[in-house]
C-alpha cells in the first residue's frame, strides 16, 4: 500500500481548468496509475481533498505506487510525496489511541417496493451525520474516544469527535445530469479495538461514494 500527496496548483488557473467537479478529480487519480490501465487491472483507489495551512492537497491511498508525473499533472511542481503505508499498518496495536481525520458521505438507504436495492438518501443534519459515524465505529474496528468539546455557547456538546467541514461538491454524470454529493469531514480521537478490522477500514474506506473522494480515513498516533 502507498499513501501519496500532492499540492494542488490552485494559483495556476490555466493548469487546473479541468478540475471543475468530482469526476475530474476521479479521472486525475485514475490516470495516475497508467500501468493498471495498460494491463486492464483497475484497482480501487481511495482519495480525498485536504486543506492544510492555506494550501490544498490531493491525498491518495493505493495498492500500487502511482506515476509521479501523472500525479503532478494538476499539482505544484516538486510537491509529490509517495510513502509506503505497509510499515505503518503493520505497527498498529490493539488499544492504541489515535487522532483521525475522515471525509465521508453519511447516508442511508430505503427499500423501494418491487426493487432489490434501496434508494440512497444523505443525512442532512449535524446530529444525523455524527450519529452515522457513531453507529459504524464498532464494526469498523475502533471506539470513538470521549473528549470535552464545546459548542458555540461554551457548553459540553456530548460528542466524542467534531465535524470540521460540510459541503456539497458537484458531480457531472452522463447526459449532462448534474448532482451534488454530501461531503463531511470528521476529526477526533479513536481507540483501536480490532486490529484486523481496523486495518481493513483504513485500506477499503468507510461509507459510500469512495470513487469521488469519500471514505478515506487517516490516523496518527496520539502522544
Amino acid at each position: 500500500m502507498y499513501l501519496s500527496r500532492v499540492e494542488i496548483a490552485t494559483k495556476n488557473r490555466q493548469k487546473i481548468k479541468d478540475l471543475t467537479h468530482l469526476g475530474a478529480y476521479h479521472n486525475w487519480v485514475e490516470q495516475s496509475f497508467p500501468d493498471e490501465i495498460n494491463l486492464g487491472e483497475r484497482k480501487r483507489h481511495l482519495w480525498r481533498l485536504d486543506q492544510l495551512a492555506g494550501k490544498n492537497y490531493l491525498l491518495v491511498l493505493s495498492e500500487n505506487q502511482p506515476d509521479e508525473g501523472q500525479l503532478e499533472k494538476y499539482g505544484v511542481s516538486g510537491t509529490v510525496k509517495i510513502k509506503s503505508y505497509n510499515r505503518f499498518l503493520d505497527a498498529i496495536k490493539i488499544g492504541e489511541i489515535m487522532r483521525f481525520r475522515l471525509t465521508a458521505n453519511p447516508s442511508y438507504s430505503v427499500l423501494q417496493p418491487g426493487k432489490k436495492r434501496g434508494r440512497v438518501y444523505p443525512h442532512i443534519t449535524v446530529k444525523q451525520q455524527r450519529q452515522w459515524l457513531n453507529e459504524r465505529s464498532e464494526k469498523a474496528g475502533f471506539k470513538l474516544i470521549r473528549q470535552r468539546l464545546l459548542n458555540s455557547e461554551g457548553d459540553d456538546d456530548g460528542f466524542a469527535f467534531d465535524i470540521v467541514c460540510r459541503d456539497h461538491p458537484v458531480l457531472y454524470r452522463e447526459k449532462g445530469h448534474v448532482m451534488r454529493l454530501s461531503r463531511v469531514t470528521f476529526e477526533g480521537l479513536l481507540q483501536v479495538r480490532d486490529v484486523t478490522v481496523f486495518k481493513e477500514t483504513l485500506i477499503k474506506g468507510l461509507g459510500r461514494e469512495k470513487a469521488f473522494g469519500m471514505g478515506l480515513m487517516t490516523v496518527i498516533t496520539e502522544v
